[in-house]
């Protein structure tokens, strides 16, 4: 069942979820349909080649602005819920092997709840995702100050960062093939401490070939560093613990931290190590063996594709519901979370269900933490002229028992 994929079956997107015409996602689709104002339905195809869009309101934020909740399905049983509140992915749901869908991601059913607080649940972290050791860095001669989020360290763009923003719609597109919704934001110069306006644009797809696929595009007035991810949760099974998930990360190196989980610098192998996931593993076999202060994982690993191309970066497989995940992207990295730091009797989700330490992962496709200071690292910096352009797919796909 847990056949192990090759570096070169990876590159090309293959396994047992591939679809021919869908390897390679175009950089966005062309979305050039305006969405009026309060609810709204529209579909396109039928049956088997049904896709249906819809949005309704979501709730009121402080300022009186209006968030809106939509909704996109296919006519394979996937159906994924999202706001322009944070961009946050609300709820997934993907049929199990005798196609019976259930939620796989960890998330509220009304925006009251996710003003009060939640860790990142299915948002998108921004200006620069992951960690910023101390919180500062120097660009082209200038030492810049951020705000500290994170013990002694910026965390996915400080206080107030992309994932609790408003943003903007821009429009839609919809065909039989695909529902995809264009979103915008500008982040003024200055916000949390980064330089530069930066133009930001985000577009969420749902296709019949069962993949979920995020378009980031940005660019700037002035040289700062960007670094875009979504954050979900996922739990395959819906419920409980992932320790009987099947991880492969196609990763034969990883950033190895200091005790504040800054990287030191170095790349090292990922042999001979709890981090070794170049063959199908069990997530729960060495959870506890990683050496954090909270127990489990919350690394990043160098890809093999080394972003120069969507590449297959992870595939995780729950035994239990038959469920597969593939997650493509052209980033050079990708963090593994467990979500370590869950209270133990867990964060109350959609459907009252609650998730305990562990209860979830994320596979956060990246540049590597703490990038715009160490010049080994991939470029993490966007300059006026340039364009920021990347792409993760999720991708669904079922294994018999």
């Amino acid at each position: 069942m847990f056949s192990r994929l090759s570096r070169r079956e990876a590159l090309l997107g293959l396994g047992t979820l591939a679809t021919v015409g869908t390897l390679w996602p175009s950089a966005a689709a062309e979305v050039v349909r305006p969405i009026p104002a309060g609810s709204f339905s529209r579909s396109a195809g039928s049956d088997k080649n049904l896709m249906k869009l819809d949005q309704i309101p979501f709730g009121t934020l402080p300022d009186g602005a209006q968030a809106v909740l939509f909704t996109a399905s296919n006519g394979h049983g996937i159906t994924a819920r999202f706001t322009n509140y944070g961009l946050i992915l609300t709820e997934l749901l993907v049929p199990d092997r005798d196609g019976r869908p259930g939620n796989i991601v960890l998330g509220f059913d009304n925006l009251p709840r996710y003003l009060k607080g939640h860790p990142f649940f299915g948002a998108i972290a921004g200006r620069v995702a992951n960690r910023i050791g101390k919180g500062e860095f120097t660009l082209d001669g200038k030492t810049y100050h951020l705000a500290i989020n994170n013990g002694p360290n910026h965390l996915h763009g400080g206080t107030v960062g992309f994932d609790k923003k408003l943003w903007t719609v821009e429009g839609y597109d919809l065909t039989p093939e695909a529902a995809a919704v264009r979103f915008s934001y500008v982040s003024p110069d200055g916000e949390e401490g980064y330089p530069g306006t930066l133009k930001v644009g985000v577009t969420y797809t749902l296709t019949q070939s069962n993949e979920f696929r995020i378009h980031y595009s940005a660019t700037s007035d002035r040289p700062t560093p960007i670094n875009l991810t979504n954050h979900s949760y996922f739990n395959l099974a819906g419920r409980g613990v992932i320790d009987d998930h099947v991880l492969q990360v196609f990763a034969a190196r990883y950033t190895p931290v200091d005790e504040g989980l800054i990287p030191t610098g170095q790349f090292a192998p990922v042999a001979g190590t709890p981090l070794d996931f170049t063959s199908p593993r069990r997530l729960g076999d060495r959870i506890n063996a990683t050496g954090l202060k909270e127990p489990g994982y919350d690394h990043n690993f160098v890809l093999d594709s080394d972003g120069a191309q969507v590449a297959l970066a992870a595939r995780v497989t729950d035994p239990a519901s038959g469920r597969v995940l593939d997650v493509l992207t052209n980033r050079p990295g990708i963090q593994l979370y467990t979500a370590n730091h869950f209270p133990a009797d867990g964060y109350e989700c959609n459907g009252g269900l609650r998730f305990p330490p562990h209860g979830a992962f994320c596979l956060e496709t990246q540049n590597f933490p703490d990038a715009i200071n160490k010049p080994n690292f991939p470029k993490a910096v966007l300059r006026p002229g340039e364009i920021y352009d990347t792409t993760t797919l999720f991708r669904f796909a079922t294994v018999p028992r």
